[in-house]
């Protein structure tokens, strides 16, 4: 097991339990996202934590996959989706690259929730998950833009990962995100931050 596996198994049941930083926000991203759904679409979600934005999408598509690299968030995941007898939700154990659980690609829209911060290379995994996309495919992001924040947590970040309070981020802005998914070539369609940066969401579309 990793030493992010360890970090987020340690975090999981607190993580379950923690309400949302921001409702309002939060309302109008699953709005938003379910406006692009279809009842046909596979779907497939990186980092799904506890699966609890994984339970309210998953009624909208056809197939709804979700992974997350922590297997304590999926057991509390995988609970949650046996009480609510969704049963086209799947969650599987694996890195945010990982294929090798989940159904053949492509598929119709990926989402990465509070993810891309969190990974070593974003660029890299914003280019993987458009080879991962159908044609017409579409991306949903919500991340952390460190470059963009000014709360003084920022900088001692790198403190409280080294004594293991934090994990490793990745420190970018909202235009680098944006420039490196429209490099990558994606068409952007809704971009919008809210709590001095603290998180920036994004909706964009492989060109069929």
């Amino acid at each position: 097991m990793s030493d992010k596996s360890r970090f987020w198994d340690r975090e999981a049941p607190k993580y379950a339990r923690k309400p949302i930083d921001d409702p309002a926000s939060y309302e109008k991203k699953l709005a938003q996202t379910q406006a692009k759904f279809r009842p046909d679409m596979r779907v497939l979600e990186l980092g799904c934590g506890t699966g609890s934005t994984a339970l309210v999408h998953a009624p909208h598509v056809g197939e709804y996959w979700a992974s997350d690299i922590s297997p304590a968030m999926i057991e509390i995941a995988r609970d949650k989706a046996k009480d609510a007898g969704l049963d086209n939700l799947h969650f599987v154990v694996g890195a945010a690259d990982e294929t090798t659980s989940l159904p053949d690609q492509p598929f119709d829209a990926i989402l990465a929730l509070n993810l891309l911060h969190l990974l070593p290379d974003p660029a890299a995994e914003i280019r993987d998950i458009f080879q991962r996309l159908a044609p017409g495919g579409l991306f949903v992001s919500s991340t952390g833009c460190l470059e963009d924040m000014t709360s003084p947590l920022v900088k001692i970040l790198p403190l409280l990962t080294w004594l293991g309070l934090a994990p490793p981020v990745a420190k970018f802005s909202s235009s680098w995100l944006l420039e490196t998914m429209r490099q990558t070539g994606f068409e952007i369609e809704t971009h919008w931050g809210h709590g001095k940066g603290s998180s920036y969401f994004v909706i964009a579309n492989k060109p069929a």
